[in-house]
């Protein structure tokens, strides 16, 4: 771990829920930190961001129920940053809107101890915003209150001015206020807001979870009960309430409330995890396979240094891409070394990847599988060519062989490896057994076998029960099928954006 002398604490929002609203300075705090303390409403997916060697600690802080009390906590922070350690404490949302971030600066500053507070996203703003509920609007109102709805009803005076609020303020927002929606219904009422006051709750704000009930002031604790809503979420009070009808953007998305799991290698999961994001989905990352070098580069810069004795190099992934790109410029070379040769590529995101290093593809098929690349060379003179295909270890075979029975010389080499990732599964089978998962995605037949050995034997068919399993292609659907899986989907184009069009006409039906 790398020591600061002094020690370091960043007191981090890690926003609403939804990892993609931490800030850019939130997520730097975590990538450096030597040891992250988070607690419950800070979301676990934010900790891919973290180092290797951090040390990880959860701290609970759910309503009623926390694995370390707050002294614990201040404790434990001045404790990592007393020797010398880079901390960050990630809270939900800002850790200075209710959110004792104050309380552990003020333990800092006692201690000696330099800090630095990252504001986040607060739900206070982001839940009623997914909602459909802006909490100002010149039409309606140009005031709004933060409250905490954890006051006891039973204290003898309100910290709370009711009477200001009840009459001065046009939208008010109470954070962790469920419990006491009664008293805070009675409350407004008995100092004079309306009866008829819209007012809408709003639960796991901004995540898949999200929950919405709206009424009056008059009948929202009766909604409530009967919609079993529970902490966490917000409650909003004013007019505004009244555009969430036609506002309400997030949970009307087409794939609005859905878990996916995502196996992809993490180094490519941001495409899909994007492209699924953005129709409303909560994805969870759990990636069954990593890319790595070969073992032995010897054969490819062989077929480097001789690069001017191919007629064509022909690329079949965009990882196949990378790692011969990276290889060629560490030996010294650049672009102007293919000048006669020619390229061939499978699928659209191989030929952009390529085309970012400043080749563009002359051989792109109609779809996107070896046999397509195969059939697009048809009408291609091959005698006595030399073709040099840069990909996988664990490649099928028919593309060499193939172009070789049409008379080209095929140096088949190993530009990167796919490996099995074999961490901790007991997260994934939890939400197995939980049937919190809707979907489970393969990108290849690679992920299909790592996701199956990961399972516990014999429990495949009862964890995997009602799943729907999505595959980007045939290739892939025939070894889901192999391994036990019955699929639901199978992409017409073997692409990314072509599983979410899948995935998403599934769901459209």
């Amino acid at each position: 771990m790398e020591k600061n002398k002094k020690g370091l604490v960043y007191l981090v929002g890690a926003g609403p829920g939804n990892p993609g609203l931490i800030t850019i300075k939130g997520r730097e705090c975590i990538e450096r930190a030597d040891v992250i303390v988070y607690d419950y409403l800070a979301s676990p997916s934010l900790l891919k961001y973290a180092k290797q060697k951090s040390e990880i600690i959860y701290v609970g802080k759910q309503g009623g129920d926390h694995t370390l009390s707050q002294d614990g906590i201040n404790s434990l922070i001045t404790e990592k940053a007393k020797k010398g350690l880079t901390v960050t404490r990630l809270k939900g949302g800002d850790p200075f809107i209710f959110g004792r971030g104050a309380e552990e600066a003020e333990v800092l500053i006692e201690n000696g101890i330099p800090f630095e507070v990252v504001p986040g996203v607060t739900s206070a703003i982001a839940a009623p915003a997914y909602s459909g509920i802006p909490l100002t609007h010149r039409n309606y109102t140009s005031t709004v209150a933060f409250v905490t709805g954890h006051e006891d009803p039973g204290k003898e005076e309100s910290g709370i001015n009711w009477d200001a609020l009840a009459k001065g303020i046009g939208t008010i927002v109470f954070l962790m206020g469920v419990k006491n929606l009664p008293n805070i219904v009675t409350q407004l009422i008995n100092h004079g807001i309306s009866p008829d006051t819209p007012v809408a709750l709003i639960r796991w704000g901004t995540t898949s979870k999200q929950k919405s009930v709206s009424g009056t002031m008059e009948n929202i604790v009766e909604r409530v009960k009967a919609a079993g809503l529970k902490s966490p979420a917000i409650i909003v009070v004013g007019n505004v309430v009244k555009l969430k009808e036609k506002m309400d953007w997030f949970e009307n998305k087409p794939l609005f409330g859905k878990r996916i799991v995502v196996t992809r290698a993490r180094e490519q999961a941001s495409d899909l995890v994007a492209m699924l994001s953005g129709l409303g989905a909560e994805c969870f990352e759990f990636p069954t396979i990593k890319v790595e070098p070969p073992e032995d580069f010897s054969p490819l810069d062989k077929a480097i240094e001789n690069i001017e004795t191919y007629d064509w190099l022909i690329f079949t992934s965009v990882n196949g891409v990378i790692f011969f790109f990276e290889r060629l410029f560490a030996k010294g070379m650049d672009m102007r070394y293919f000048h006669r040769i020619k390229t061939a590529v499978i699928g659209p995101a191989t030929s952009e990847k390529l085309f970012q290093y400043g080749l563009k593809s002359d051989v792109i098929p109609e779809s996107y599988r070896a046999e397509s690349v195969v059939d697009a060379f048809r009408n291609i003179n091959l005698e006595g060519k030399k073709i040099l295909i840069p990909r996988a270890k664990e490649a099928r075979a028919i593309l060499p062989e193939e172009l070789a029975k049409m008379g080209a010389f095929v140096d088949e080499i190993t530009a990167y490896r796919t490996c099995a990732v074999t961490g901790e599964a007991s997260d994934l089978i939890k939400e197995l057994e939980n049937k919190t998962i809707d979907i489970v995605t393969f990108t290849s037949s690679s992920t299909v076998k790592n996701f199956a050995a990961l399972l516990p034997a014999g429990m495949t068919e009862e964890l995997m029960k009602d799943m729907v399993v999505a595959s980007i292609g045939p290739i892939t659907s025939d070894t889901a099928k192999e391994m036990g899986f019955k699929v639901d989907i199978t992409a017409e184009s073997y692409t990314i954006p072509g599983l979410c069009d899948a995935i998403l006409k599934h769901y459209c039906k």
